[in-house]
């Protein structure tokens, strides 16, 4: 008796705790729990007026819908967590195989397996637990029909009688998250149709002229790996910032900012640097597979069309990447192609100052007209530890030097579990060591003939940003040629590499039309 007690207890609380629990975790607090559930007292009612034949097989169903909807629930907690919104049951599925590999790639093989077993388990356990769970509580209340008839009643009347405003007394959480999941549903079912309409005007295609007031130039567009918004306002990265402007005044450069608001925020970065490249807002794996079997007209392919060489230097390539025939660069550097024979630093194939490095030695230094260049860096991204040292330019050599600093034999350490202040710290320090990388490359290779763009692929997880950030990222334009400046005026950018609290923001997927209507002659 007292066994069978104890059972139903834990599973009303377990029933309990999975209903009421919110889909983000700053919001799990004690008052959080301190409410009555109103989907558990109708779930209580049907299952005590069903007939006794229905009781059993509507309890399994409830229970597997109910565990179900704990993994939905627990899948909010962690794309809040990382990518600042819930889980989106129609196009975010493509998204897992991408953590999976981050998996592999930052702590092995075996850890990656282990990862996926241990989902599997953790769903099926979930399922099992909440059906015995359910059908444990359906045969407590129909042996006691009357009691629990008038003690939903009760609880009823009571929630609605002691209801004061402001302070809620019952809960509809897990029917509102529901709500909320069948509305992104059905605009996830139409997005293709949306993506279609925005994508068939390409302002653009066929120009006559295109990016002319360039000629001559190398231009480069540099991605810097979680580099958003909110690590302006630390320390670390403040100061560097303000040094590196510093040291490219004292160059001979002109800078102007301003931000950019990316399609996606904690990762997903090949999304933010294809809504850049072809104007179109990639925030989700349905529109860049969408994007990637299109004729679009990018800035690469733009380049290219104008004469430009057009190289893609993409050191976070570490496999077949059939998508790179889609921005028709004439050459992809991917990491194997570096020539790199250092060890990694955590996710980074690559060092920054190395991909640098190994652009200007294969392309700039070789080259016989205008090259275009599209770079995104990868020592800032997560988990941001270790991070190698800034080396002398002369001594990179094949890359060998990194194995001699102390943290390239540090394993790399989750961001989940550890001291949120430090996981804050290894993230600015590793976007600080980004940075230093582009402008000691500035100081060293700049010239008259060089435009460099670089800018935030997105923000960071949101244990580094805090609740509320916004998508926005820093984009920055640099050279020395006094009449690319000029044409810039226009946007009212910043002035320096860092722009201020009030500089102007626009979408990421605006730039792309931006640039080309400033670099290029009106259109008829």
């Amino acid at each position: 008796m007292l066994l069978r007690r104890t059972a139903t207890v834990l599973a009303g609380l377990f029933v309990l705790f999975v209903l009421i629990a919110p889909s983000d975790l700053e919001k799990f607090t004690p008052e959080a729990f301190l409410r009555v559930p109103l989907e558990g007292l109708v779930g209580v009612m049907v299952l005590v007026l069903l007939p006794n034949r229905f009781r059993k097989p509507a309890a399994v169903i409830g229970g597997v819908a109910l565990g179900l909807f704990t993994v939905v629930k627990i899948m909010d907690i962690g794309f809040d967590m990382v990518l600042y919104r819930p889980f989106d049951l129609v196009l975010d599925w493509p998204l897992l195989v991408p953590a999976i590999d981050f998996v592999d790639v930052t702590f092995g093989r075996f850890a990656s397996v282990l990862a996926v077993v241990a989902a599997v388990a953790l769903v099926g356990g979930i399922v099992f637990l909440a059906s015995v769970s359910v059908l444990r509580l359906s045969s407590a209340a129909a042996g006691r029909r009357p009691v629990a008839i008038r003690a939903v009643a009760l609880v009823a009347v009571a929630c609605v009688s002691l209801a004061v405003p402001g302070i809620p007394v019952y809960s509809d959480a897990a029917a509102t998250s529901l709500v909320d999941h069948a509305r992104r549903v059905q605009a996830g079912l139409h997005d293709q149709e949306v993506f279609a309409e925005e994508a068939s005007v390409d302002a653009y295609r066929g120009h006559p002229g295109l990016l002319s007031s360039l000629q001559g130039k190398d231009v480069v567009f540099n991605f810097v790996e979680s580099y958003g918004k909110s690590a302006l306002d630390m320390p670390e990265v403040a100061a560097k910032l303000a040094d590196g402007n510093s040291r490219l005044k004292a160059a001979g450069y002109t800078a102007k900012s301003a931000y950019l608001t990316s399609p996606t925020a904690g990762g997903g970065s090949w999304m933010a640097q294809a809504t850049l490249l072809s104007g179109l807002w990639i925030d989700n794996q349905q529109r860049y597979r969408n994007l990637v079997a299109s004729d679009r007209l990018t800035l690469p392919r733009a380049f290219r069309e104008a004469s430009w060489r057009s190289v893609g230097v993409v050191p976070g390539i570490t496999q077949a990447w059939p998508e790179g025939d889609f921005f028709h660069y004439d050459k992809i550097y991917a990491a194997q192609d570096l020539g790199y024979k250092g060890p990694r630093f955590g996710y980074a194939t690559t060092p920054d100052q190395f991909t640098l490095e190994s652009f200007q030695r294969n392309e700039r230094a070789k080259q016989d007209g205008p090259v275009m260049a599209a770079i995104p860096m990868v020592s800032s991204h997560a988990p941001w530890s270790p991070t190698p040292d800034s080396v002398e330019w002369d001594e990179l050599g094949d890359g060998s030097i990194y194995a001699t600093m102390p943290a390239s034999n540090d394993p790399p350490e989750s961001i989940f579990g550890r001291d949120p202040a430090a996981v804050r710290g290894d993230y600015a320090h590793s976007v600080s060591y980004s940075l230093e990388s582009v402008v000691s490359w500035l100081e060293r290779y700049g010239d008259e003939n060089l435009v460099f763009v670089f800018l935030g692929d997105h923000q960071p997880a949101q244990m580094v940003t805090g609740e509320g950030a916004s998508r926005d990222v820093p984009i920055t334009i640099v050279a020395k040629d006094p009449a690319v400046l000029q044409r810039v005026e226009a946007w009212k950018w910043d002035d320096g590499i860092r722009p201020g609290g009030s500089a102007p923001v626009s979408r990421m997927s605006d730039f792309r039309d931006q640039f080309l209507k400033t670099f290029s002659p009106p259109k008829p």
